[in-house]
């Protein structure tokens, strides 16, 4: 088959090698070419500057892989960097897996690794080692992607829920609940008087930038599936410290606002993928906000509450009337397949 002249992927479950040669050296090589990737072997050998990693994975799923801001791919090398990033590391390296359903576009699966590699390199890691499989027709709903990551932590840093004290300040980096809407929205063909675009981005940068300041930072956290509310509420458990948030702090735009209104969401709950909290210490809350604001994608970062010295793991929110309500976990999931 000359994958040049045809239009999509027509190998039966199980076919030979030479297609997903073919996929490798016609798509896949040019668009991550590095010399890790070149040496064209089963695995790959890495130079690593330290003797700690920071090391995740995660699987892509969403429904439908192109929507308003993003797609399946961008999506899948966001989340692994950003992941990374929570660490309070630099991402450094990816590896990636597809798995293809019988009669994918060759298009778009060339669509959606031109992406994959722009935002490689926007997030600065390189895409080292991957493999590819094809699945019969109904079998995988396009396409799936799994990715690995590797990063280098910061040096003389931990972070996570366990470092978070009484009295930190709790810092989200900008608006909520933009990405399960536009992908939900494009999945159901809801049209709004706004396009409503996904917030899906790289979160390194802004990261390092954060970490640059020196402040006192004790836990990142990337607001992805169950939101914001789910977030803090996990941190919250395992640290055995009382969250205590604002209302009136959370930045929700009035499209995304009207949005939920509509279907019945709480935008607390709807899934983020370019937006994080941060735990910083009070005395480097100034110097930790006014770093995040000089990065466009903290331009709207601001302090939503605090750390308290209960210990109960709960998370309470201070409603616009001035009442206090328990945050829960929710339980299901509101938006299948938005990541």
């Amino acid at each position: 088959m000359n994958m040049k002249n045809d239009a999509r992927i027509l190998l039966a479950h199980g076919g030979g090698g030479r297609l997903s040669w073919q996929l490798v050296q016609e798509i896949f090589a040019p668009a991550f070419e590095n010399p890790n990737l070149d040496t064209s072997h089963d695995g790959v050998v890495l130079s690593l500057p330290t003797s700690e990693l920071a090391f995740t994975t995660d699987s892509f799923v969403v429904r439908p892989l192109f929507f308003p801001g993003g797609d399946i791919g961008k999506l899948a090398v966001c989340g692994t960097v950003n992941d990374l990033a929570m660490c309070g590391a630099k991402p450094l390296y990816l590896s990636v897996s597809f798995i293809l359903e019988e009669g994918l576009e060759i298009d778009t699966l060339r669509r959606v690794v031109t992406s994959m590699a722009d935002t490689a390199r926007t997030s600065g890691v390189r895409i080292v080692t991957g493999d590819t499989k094809v699945v019969e027709r109904g079998k995988a709903d396009r396409m799936f992607i799994n990715t690995t990551g590797v990063g280098v932590p910061a040096a003389n840093r931990r972070i996570g829920p366990q470092q978070i004290q009484p009295g930190d300040q709790i810092i989200l980096s900008g608006d909520i609940g933009r990405h399960g809407i536009a992908v939900m929205a494009q999945r159901e063909g809801l049209a709004f008087e706004t396009t409503i675009e996904s917030d899906c981005a790289p979160l390194a940068e802004i990261v390092a930038s954060l970490l640059a300041t020196g402040a006192d930072v004790h836990c990142l956290r990337d607001l992805t599936r169950g939101g914001l509310a789910s977030a803090l509420v996990e941190i919250a458990v395992t640290a055995k410290h009382r969250i205590s948030i604002v209302e009136e702090n959370l930045l929700i735009s009035e499209a995304v606002s009207g949005a939920c209104e509509l279907l019945g969401l709480d935008p607390m709950y709807v899934a983020n993928e370019g937006r994080f909290v941060a735990f910083v210490a009070k005395k480097d809350t100034e110097a930790a906000l006014f770093a995040m604001q000089r990065h466009p994608l903290g331009k709207d970062a601001r302090v939503i509450g605090e750390v308290r010295a209960e210990t109960d793991g709960l998370v309470t929110l201070r409603t616009v009337s001035g009442v206090d309500r328990v945050v829960e976990m929710f339980t299901g999931e509101q938006l299948p397949r938005i990541c």
